[in-house]
């Protein structure tokens, strides 16, 4: 199975070592979605933009913990999308992003250059 990822999942971000034995396929841009700043982490919700993102293969038990990570805090919904490199689970906000800013850019990792 594979997981596709955009913010403090990615390489050399703040989560990164949840992806450690996860096997890195590639960077893809997702359109039609958008990414908003909510501080430590990104918000990712259906929208007229496109998304930086890297997808990976991983096991059931690495989707396990990040179920876990993402379910402490309620705020998102694993849906399945595709890629270039075939279908793909993503978290998706739950909750308005209103009063957050947006990432014009699509890339977490360009996100200060913004602000």
């Amino acid at each position: 199975m594979r997981i596709i990822v955009y913010g403090s999942l990615r390489r050399k971000q703040g989560n990164s070592h949840w992806m450690t034995n996860a096997q890195w396929l590639g960077e893809h841009e997702l359109e039609g979605y958008q990414i908003y700043n909510l501080g430590h982490y990104p918000a990712a919700i259906p929208g007229e933009g496109t998304i930086h993102c890297e997808v990976y293969r991983i096991n059931s038990s690495i989707l396990a913990e990040l179920d876990e990570l993402k379910s402490n805090t309620k705020d998102y919904k694993r849906e399945l999308i595709q890629t270039p490199y075939g279908s793909a689970w993503i978290y998706l906000y739950r909750h308005s992003v209103e009063g957050y800013p947006l990432i014009e850019s699509g890339d977490w990792l360009k996100r200060h250059d913004e602000a």
